[in-house]
């Protein structure tokens, strides 16, 4: 038995996973409209390579990746780009971003896909790369491209593959879905990835409140004969993150700043297993993805696979959604997520679940009052931070401090909101100074990089500069060094030349 740890703080809100319906799953219409932001992953955005006027099929790549930190962007069903142009998006600050837009044919036409058919004899690199073309990234909510976590460096040495089935957050059941409706191609995927990395070893966490998914997953593990551990460990929130729930699992710690690839492991999101099952052996792209949608506003509650790129609202109307007056729709789950300002804004790779509650349901927060020093959020806190003194320094924008007291180690969790009496909203100013922090080094970039071009011009022109004083110098030298040989005097022959040069302009006048 796997000895399971506890970690420092956490919480217990209510879960309302029983509203959604886990391990049922239905498909969600194909929507008149796709609209497919080009960056839905942390990174640089895709480029376009095709045209408003061309046909698409489904599994065609509309964007392809620009650089190791970006991943290509493909067709979830047929149809006509109409559009390339600014979007509205899920975004917490209701930003636009561009965004090729598909009118659908309703044909659902696709490419013809082929994988790898023996991927234990293929090389890591070229899984990789299959990875990297299917357009994954992680689809836990980062959305970190999955082809840089699985190229974590010679000197790093994996150990571990760790596949986090935890999902923790109240209400989301999309992970809890996959594993009851798919657990044998979370199986292959998790195979696949620990061969890429070369872990030794396979390791499926998921909390004790997903029995369903637990057994489904331990019966897909007994059916393969793989060697793959599974543990389960009590439900606590936010025991889903990725330091938590290797800390809970192995006793170890990530450092701070550090990955988990500095301690051997690579932690990875069901879901994006079971992409890279489907890229590997089926040669099929990242196009859709489950989706949780639920909230009392909503008479259908339910788990959907949905194409990227559906308008909120069109998933809403299919789950039924009875709207109060000024509705909130929440992207992602109560405690992480953040409403949406625009329903035309499309599902993502990202986006896990949708969530509509009622007034009563969820209350919207009282205004804040002063902070009363209690500590309730020091004790809740997964990262052992100081919620409170990150709370000053961030309203005194004091960047050094905040540095010393690790802000950016804070997962953003909303653990101490959630017990704070005062009901201040500290993962905002953690946002907001990360945010700050963040314009500060790329001024200072953009400052340093100005500074050395400076310098490097100024280098330049001072070279230059000397060369041409080298060049005088040395035809100087050339010319005395002539006349010497020759028996002239140098000083006599300029005065010459001078004189000959003054009769000669004295007799042409």
């Amino acid at each position: 038995m796997r000895t399971i740890h506890d970690i420092h703080g956490g919480i217990h809100p209510p879960e309302r996973k029983s509203l959604s319906r886990p391990g049922h799953l239905s498909d969600a219409p194909i929507p008149d409209e796709l609209i497919l932001p080009l960056r839905q992953h942390l990174g640089v955005p895709a480029k376009p390579i095709v045209n408003v006027g061309d046909s698409v099929k489904g599994g065609q790549v509309l964007a392809e990746a620009q650089g190791v930190m970006s991943v290509p962007v493909h067709a979830p069903t047929s149809g006509v780009v109409t559009a390339i142009e600014l979007r509205p998006i899920a975004h917490a600050s209701g930003l636009e971003d561009h965004c090729i837009v598909i009118k659908t044919d309703g044909l659902d036409q696709w490419l013809t896909l082929s994988g790898i058919g023996n991927w234990h004899e293929a090389d890591a690199a070229a899984l990789v790369e299959r990875v990297r073309d299917a357009g994954i990234a992680g689809m836990g909510g980062a959305g970190f491209p999955t082809a840089v976590k699985l190229n974590p460096g010679p000197t790093r040495e994996i150990e571990t593959l760790l596949v986090n089935g935890t999902e923790c957050e109240p209400y989301i059941t999309a992970d809890d879905t996959l594993m009851q409706c798919h657990a044998e191609e979370l199986i292959v995927g998790a195979q696949i990835l620990a061969r890429i990395v070369s872990a030794k070893a396979i390791l499926i966490g998921i909390e004790d409140n997903k029995p369903d998914a637990i057994r489904r997953v331990a019966a897909a593990i007994d059916a393969s004969g793989a060697d793959i551990e599974l543990a389960t460990f009590p439900t606590k929130y936010p025991s889903g993150g990725e330091k938590q729930i290797i800390e809970i699992l192995t006793g170890q710690q990530v450092p701070s700043g550090g990955i988990p690839a500095d301690i051997g492991l690579v932690c990875v999101n069901p879901g994006t297993a079971v992409a890279a099952k489907r890229a590997i052996i089926d040669g099929e792209p990242l196009t859709h993805r489950i989706v949780t949608l639920t909230g009392e506003a909503l008479a259908n509650p339910q788990n959907v696979v949905a194409c990227l790129g559906t308008p909120i609202t069109a998933l809403l109307e299919h789950a039924k959604l009875v709207a109060e007056d000024q509705q909130r729709v929440i992207h992602g789950g109560p405690m992480m997520g953040f409403a949406v300002s625009n329903l035309a804004a499309p599902v993502t790779k990202i986006t896990n679940c949708l969530l509509t509650p009622t007034a009563k349901e969820l209350p919207l927060p009282e205004p804040a009052k002063p902070c009363i020093r209690c500590g309730h959020c020091a004790e809740a806190c997964p990262a052992s931070l100081l919620p409170q003194q990150l709370y000053w320094f961030a309203r005194a924008k004091d960047q050094d401090q905040l540095a010393e007291h690790r802000l950016f180690d804070c997962i953003e969790c909303g653990a101490c909101a959630y017990v704070c009496p005062s009901q201040i909203p500290l993962v905002q100013y953690y946002r907001a100074a990360k945010g700050q922090i963040r314009d500060s080094e790329q001024e200072k970039q953009r400052s340093d990089n100005s500074r050395e071009r400076f310098e490097a011009r100024q280098a330049r022109l001072e070279a230059e500069a000397a060369a041409r004083e080298a060049k005088r110098a040395a035809r100087k030298a050339a010319a005395q060094s002539k006349a010497a040989e020759e028996g002239e005097d140098p000083i006599q022959a300029a005065i010459e030349r001078a004189k000959a040069k003054k009769a000669e302009q004295e007799s042409a006048s």
